[in-house]
């Protein structure tokens, strides 16, 4: 079967705009186009990097596994020892990343 011809005029008809933009829609169009990369930018800029202080002398934070996610084991004073205590007791990532932690700190358990 061949293509089917197009008749004289229908290209251009097909291919030409409906509406073509004028010369203030752009500038619009550019204008908020360049405010929503300078806000993302800056977004960017200002979120960049861990702001999120180390754990206090005498405290421990983990990150550990957890059974839906990531899980924060965080205690300070006898609380801390006694985490350092429970996770001497195990083996594992989980451990190991605790233990770590209260090596860190310094914590005797």
């Amino acid at each position: 079967m061949l293509p089917a011809m197009p008749l004289e005029g229908h290209y251009a008809r097909q291919t030409t705009p409906l509406y073509k933009l004028t010369p203030r829609e752009i500038k619009a169009a550019l204008g908020v186009l360049i405010v929503t990369a300078v806000a993302i930018l800056a977004v960017v800029v200002l979120t960049v990097g861990d702001s999120r202080p180390g754990p206090a002398a005498g405290c421990i934070r983990a990150n550990v596994a957890g059974i839906v996610g990531a899980e924060t084991i965080a205690a300070c004073g006898e609380e801390a020892v006694a985490a350092c205590r429970k996770a001497a007791g195990f083996t594992g990532d989980r451990a190991e990343t605790v233990i770590a932690s209260c090596e860190q700190q310094g914590i005797k358990y």
